[in-house]
């Protein structure tokens, strides 16, 4: 029976328009790219990367985080009703056993889950590791539906703000130490996000939805933003435009200051609670030196479900493009907030355990450090080859063995081609390619005499050492460098 027997008509039509569906620009021949929304990182890629991920967990560990794991995937019931609207976003999975999982959405309802799991009641984790979204990607703005998150956790019951004002501590201490130009972070509470839709009229059935509205405000006018309330999640008008008057304020404790006088405000307790709060934060966040990055903007919503307190930010200021330079716009970098309810869902007898964090935004940061880098051309060093081991003669494979087990064997980062017999100048011409700073070079003169040549790539000057000195030598120019 021909194939086209043994296949339904419609299953035919969309086997042949995926068969000959044009290769995007970046396949080659029958190569067909990866799935959309995710990427492969170069070697190039990955040096950046790590750099980026070296700063930020040092940082972590400055403020004394435990690193930790837990699985790419969970049961879909750990993590169903805990994103809100989000949750449509998750990428289901079935096991030959028919159980239902899911990829992780975040690395914050694991660590709650883990939490309870333990019965661990005190903790300060970091934990770095990839998460799956099933939403449209947009590579100009550094979103993926695959994508690494750098999440910091303090766990426990402690005084008021101290926490949180650490957490926003360490974000200004990465986006300062990133050097990605001036930045801001914007600070709410959800007991007053809540407090004022309370305030304005809207009905409480209504507050999560019309609290993922709020959250789209970083992407879409207000006038947008309103339209969907009304139109969409049936807020009468004039709730969506008293909304709208409060969304619009932003500022420093000054505004906390006058939010406790505002007629609507000052009467709900859910409100004033939070304002206390924040009015405590800022205390904290002006003898941590930082409050000068702080914005208190009531359009700032965190669209997750399980935020029940401070919640926060970061943005970069969008700063005057150089020649040559495109415009960036990747949205926020960081943000986190505060989620006391979260563990106690996942404990038999509800147990909670208060939780405050942070999220770096590791592919939206790589993304501007790479277009960065590629308008002022800069180049990346892919290896970390201190020595490479030459020969200007034929039959000295053995030699060159040796000696680049000396080196490895003392912790020196060495190559040499694997080839028996290779010529001089293409020696020379790898090391001067990829960087590597030191060449030593052994022939038939260097062993009668018991000697080896130090060269050196950038000036190109040699020196001959005794052959005994080649390791203590070798470790003094690297020190000095």
């Amino acid at each position: 029976m021909p194939l086209l027997g043994l296949l339904p008509r419609r299953a035919w039509a969309a086997l042949l328009s995926q068969l000959l569906r044009p290769p995007c620009a970046s396949c080659t021949g029958a190569v067909r790219c990866q799935s959309q929304g995710t990427r492969d990182l170069s070697p190039q890629h990955m040096v950046v990367r790590e750099k980026i991920l070296d700063l930020v967990i040092s940082c972590f560990k400055r403020h004394g985080a435990k690193g930790m794991d837990t699985p790419a995937f969970e049961l879909k019931e750990t993590l169903t009703e805990k994103y809100g609207e989000d949750s449509g976003l998750m990428y289901d999975l079935k096991d030959q056993g028919g159980e239902l999982l899911s990829l992780r959405y975040d690395l914050t309802v694991p660590f709650a889950r883990y939490l309870a799991m333990n019965k661990v009641k005190k903790m300060k984790r970091y934990h770095v590791g990839k998460v799956w979204r099933r939403e449209s990607p947009s590579i100009v703005q550094g979103r993926y539906r695959e994508f690494c998150q750098c999440d910091f956790d303090i766990a426990g019951q402690f005084d008021p703000m101290i926490p949180d004002a650490e957490c926003l501590k360490i974000m200004c201490e990465i986006l300062s130490g990133l050097q990605l130009g001036d930045f801001l972070i914007k600070v709410n509470d959800r007991r007053i996000v809540d407090g004022m839709f309370a305030a304005c009229g809207v009905p409480e059935s209504k507050f999560r939805a019309i609290c993922s509205s709020i959250d789209k405000l970083d992407k879409m006018a207000w006038k947008d933003v309103r339209h969907e309330m009304v139109a969409k999640k049936g807020l009468a008008p004039e709730v969506a435009d008293r909304i709208g008057d409060y969304v619009q304020c932003h500022g420093g404790v000054s505004l906390v200051e006058q939010m406790f006088q505002d007629p609507r405000l000052s009467q709900n307790k859910q409100a004033l609670e939070g304002l206390e709060d924040l009015k405590l934060l800022f205390e904290y966040l002006t003898l941590f030196g930082i409050a000068e990055k702080i914005s208190f903007d009531l359009s700032l919503a965190r669209g997750l479900d399980y935020y029940t307190g401070v919640i926060y930010e970061a943005v970069l200021l969008q700063t005057p493009t150089q020649a040559g330079e495109e415009p960036l716009n990747v949205g926020s970098v960081a943000a986190g907030g505060r989620y006391d309810g979260l563990v106690g869902m996942f404990d038999p007898k509800g147990h909670k355990v208060p939780c405050v964090g942070l999220s770096i935004g590791v592919e939206r940061i790589f993304y501007i450090v790479e277009q960065r880098m590629k308008t002022k051309g800069e180049k990346v060093r892919t290896t970390e080859t201190q020595v490479f081991v030459a020969t200007p003669q034929k039959n000295f494979l053995q030699e060159r063995l040796k000696l680049i087990t000396e080196l490895w064997d003392a912790g020196i980062k060495a190559e040499m081609l694997y080839k028996n017999n290779p010529k001089l100048l293409t020696q020379l011409h790898y090391c001067e390619s990829t960087g590597i700073p030191l060449v030593v070079i052994i022939g038939e003169q260097e062993l009668k005499e018991g000697i080896i040549k130090i060269r050196s790539v950038a000036s190109r000057e040699e020196v001959a050492i005794k052959r005994e000195n080649l390791v203590a030598e070798i470790q003094k120019r690297l020190s000095e460098s």
